[in-house]
């Protein structure tokens, strides 16, 4: 029986250490208060991949699991030609689900398409002046010369 364990461990920025000031952006968000969310997302992250994993690999490209409460399996389909196809495997998912530790009885099936977004949508508004010093000051700190470039880029836009 396998059981399911959620990675708790958050993956460090390659730059990131002690001394640079630099702070993991998962662990600011934990640090925010935010921990549960964080650790809520990263379960279910792990968990559909799990879950998937027991689907053909070109449906499970189109699928993704969106929740797991009171024992049913929430996936979200890009379109109602996925979520037909992913309906036959329903018995699939929920016994993979409890391979893993979930009392799953149920799956819903939603679909969910993601409209791009046009870059013109939202105007860009100007960086601060204390912004751009943040990026200056920031760059100064940066051992890559990449990120550095590209820090110094940014704290040039107006």
């Amino acid at each position: 029986m396998m059981t399911f364990m959620p990675n708790r461990s958050a993956p460090r920025h390659p730059g990131a250490s002690p001394q640079s000031g630099f702070q993991d952006p998962l662990a600011a968000v934990k640090d925010a208060g935010l921990g549960r969310v964080v650790e809520r997302a990263l379960m279910l992250d792990a968990l559909d991949r799990q879950l998937r994993h027991c689907l053909p690999s070109a449906l499970a490209d189109h699928c993704r699991l969106g929740n797991v409460r009171d024992g049913t399996l929430v996936f979200l389909v890009g379109s109602p030609v996925w979520k037909a196809k992913l309906r036959l495997h329903a018995d699939d998912l929920l016994e993979a689900a409890r391979a893993a530790g979930l009392p799953a009885r149920e799956l819903v099936l939603k679909v969910a398409t993601m409209q791009p977004v046009p870059p013109d949508a939202a105007p860009r508004l100007p960086l601060s002046r204390a912004a751009r010093d943040a990026l200056r000051a920031a760059a100064e700190t940066i051992k890559d010369p990449e990120l550095r470039a590209r820090l110094i880029a940014l704290a040039s836009v107006p």
